[in-house]
């Protein structure tokens, strides 16, 4: 029985990184991948020539990025269920991180079309890996919004973090962004500013966001920068003695026990088990 009929079977979509600056850094695996797919989805097609020149990568090359991305990935979709494998990068680093390919990387999902990532460089983990800060866990926040309660619902939960957080920021919004970290109450918490990563002049400037802050006045820095922060400090657990005593003051004031508990959890942030307990003894 012939199959000449039968449907090929989809190609797959990988995800490439690529260098954020040092060119030595796009891996053999990526080199290979990007030579054999049958194009290269690229967030902007003259600088990636540049790397696709320096590695003799002849691939097609064709745009994807933001402002197309609505229209081009079903296209690319049906390219992919075609048969034709594809690769996706962005100007540097590893794409979707504050980069363009979320839509793509959904719509293949859900078309069944096998998504294989091609990891490597990525400032978002470059800088975070060299910050000194703590790198167990950690929220990344990309770009900040630009103002609005956007931006001020942002500024509050990166000063509520209890572990690092790690922002995108451009070189001449770097002052502007670490002041208003201040304002939300972050001053004192130990930050790095990371500036030209994997290139020559690769920095790492340490200090408070404080005095990062007013560092950055007078000389800002240049490209984009990674700002990475410390959390704040976790409150320690209540003493159960100091809980007791609370407890008992409460009731000689005639609190109830349940008024009690509510007030041992939400002002003394008592595990609700133990306010439970104390606010019935």
């Amino acid at each position: 029985m012939s199959d000449a009929g039968a449907a090929s079977a989809p190609g797959i979509l990988h995800i490439v990184s690529t260098p954020i600056g040092n060119l030595g850094d796009l891996s053999p695996r990526a080199v290979e991948v990007l030579r054999g797919v049958a194009a290269i989805l690229a967030e902007d097609t003259r600088h990636s020539r540049v790397l696709a020149e320096r590695f003799d990568i002849r691939t097609p090359m064709l745009a994807y990025h933001e402002q197309n991305e609505a229209a081009a990935a079903p296209r690319f979709v049906e390219r992919l269920l075609r048969g034709e494998s594809l690769a996706l990068v962005s100007d540097a680093g590893t794409p979707l991180l504050s980069d363009p390919g979320d839509r793509l990387v959904r719509a293949a999902v859900e078309a069944g079309v096998t998504v294989s990532p091609v990891p490597g460089p990525s400032a978002l983990l470059a800088a975070l890996v060299a910050s000194g800060l703590p790198a167990n866990r950690f929220t990344f926040y990309g770009f900040l919004p630009r103002k609005g309660g956007e931006r001020t619902r942002a500024l509050e939960s990166i000063v509520a973090l209890t572990h690092t957080a790690v922002i995108y920021e451009s070189g001449n919004r770097t002052d502007e962004t670490l002041h208003a970290l201040v304002a939300a109450g972050a001053g004192e918490r130990a930050t790095v500013v990371a500036r030209e990563l994997t290139k020559q002049y690769e920095e790492f400037r340490r200090g408070t966001a404080a005095e990062l802050a007013t560092y950055y006045e007078e000389a800002a820095p240049r490209g984009e920068v990674v700002i990475v922060i410390a959390g704040a400090a976790e409150e320690e657990a209540p003493d159960e003695d100091s809980l007791r005593a609370r407890a008992a003051a409460l009731r000689a004031q005639g609190m109830s026990a349940r008024e009690v508990m509510r007030v041992l959890m939400d002002t003394a942030h008592a595990p609700r088990n133990v306010a439970y307990r104390l606010a019935h003894e």
